[in-house]
């Protein structure tokens, strides 16, 4: 009974702390449940002495049933543990925000790379606008090629028909006679002709063998001279000796074709008409304004991009251009006033001294094709040509 007793007193002891000397007691009996208890004892000491000093006086009040007090208190002891893994999760994180850190000087270079691309651009601009037309938008097309002729207009103000002519008859057998040939060639011999047989019905009628030898200039002289004898016979037979000013007139008369009726109807009688000769053909593919090939399909391809009044003088400015700047073989993209805007710049020569010297006519400070050139010609600074057979 008496052992009960004090494996009762060592039970309240661990829990309260009120009889500590139960312990030695039930350590001398030596009975199970006295070591048990002393067992508890040790942990609840170790507890009380890291406990503050006001918490021992309050654990001393305190029934036994302040165990379970102790008891909430127990995961107080664990929180730590639990938060510890969270400190250590949180340690990675710094060292992972801190990676990117590290890591920052990657994205420097890269933006230090296209700026050293950028320097190197305008050594080659012509690179950067090639790729542009591919995806041109229709409208981005419109209003590049109004541009251009824009610039155009300003750099040739005196645009004009480069053929020598005082009314609509001279002018369709001149362009006629330019075929394959250049229109200062043209202009150096018709004088003669045309001396000879001013109006429709003189051509009509004469000998296809003189006016061979007139014609022998041109090239292709014998096939000019049945076209030249034909189409006048037609005007005499079909037009009462005139010249008509309709299109569908126009292109059945021998050796006359829409880039013939055109510049016709647009110098002669003033209707809009696009003159798609071989230097029109080549600068618009230059340009990207049609991949087209065949006159017809490039007329109608570009007329599409302009309204119709502006078809004439637009012809001009990129014949002139042609003639003058973009020439076939080398053209002179470093004194080209519209290179900016051009996809193929870099096709010729882009240093501005050396494209200097492939100016040609006014540019170039030599004579121009006609030799009765038009009076805003002259005021611009351009010159007569020489007539045929002049040193």
């Amino acid at each position: 009974m008496s052992a009960e007793r004090d494996s009762a007193v060592g039970e309240q002891g661990s829990d309260g702390g009120r009889k500590t000397a139960g312990a030695p007691r039930t350590a001398a009996a030596g009975t199970g449940a006295s070591a048990a208890s002393a067992k508890k004892a040790a942990p609840s000491k170790k507890a009380a002495a890291r406990k503050p000093a006001a918490a021992k006086k309050a654990a001393a009040e305190k029934t036994p049933g302040a165990t379970k007090p102790a008891a909430k208190k127990a995961p107080a002891k664990k929180t730590p543990a639990k938060k510890t893994p969270s400190a250590k999760k949180a340690a990675p994180a710094k060292k992972a925000s801190s990676a990117p850190l590290r890591k920052a000087p990657a994205p420097r270079k890269q933006v230090v790379a296209p700026k050293k691309a950028t320097a190197s651009v305008p050594a080659a601009p012509a690179k950067t606008v090639a790729a542009h037309p591919q995806g041109e938008s229709r409208t981005a097309l419109v209003r590049r090629a109004r541009r251009i002729n824009r610039e155009l207009a300003e750099v040739y103000p005196y645009a004009h028909p480069e053929l020598d002519f005082e009314n609509p008859f001279q002018l369709v057998v001149a362009t006629v006679l330019s075929a394959q040939t250049t229109d200062l060639r043209v202009n150096q011999t018709t004088p003669a002709l045309f001396a000879k047989y001013p109006t429709p019905e003189d051509l009509a009628a004469a000998n296809p063998e003189e006016v061979e030898e007139i014609l022998r200039p041109t090239g292709f002289f014998r096939a000019k001279t049945k076209s030249v004898i034909g189409l006048s016979k037609a005007l005499v037979e079909q037009f009462g000796g005139e010249v008509p000013g309709r299109l569908e007139d126009l292109v059945k008369l021998p050796g006359v074709g829409r880039k013939t009726a055109f510049v016709v109807l647009g110098n002669a009688f003033g209707r809009p008409g696009i003159t798609v000769d071989t230097h029109f053909q080549r600068l618009v593919r230059r340009w990207k304004w049609t991949d087209e090939t065949d006159p017809d399909k490039i007329e109608a391809a570009v007329g599409a991009l302009f309204p119709k009044s502006d078809w004439t003088d637009l012809s001009h400015h990129v014949i002139w251009h042609g003639r003058r700047i973009c020439h076939a073989r080398k053209p002179a993209c470093g004194a080209c006033p519209i290179a900016p805007l051009c996809p193929a710049y870099g096709e010729g020569e882009t240093d501005p001294e050396k494209a200097k010297k492939l100016l040609k006519y006014e540019k170039a400070g030599q004579p121009g094709q006609r030799l009765r050139p038009p009076q805003a010609y002259l005021d611009a600074g351009g010159r007569a040509a020489p007539p045929l057979g002049a040193g």
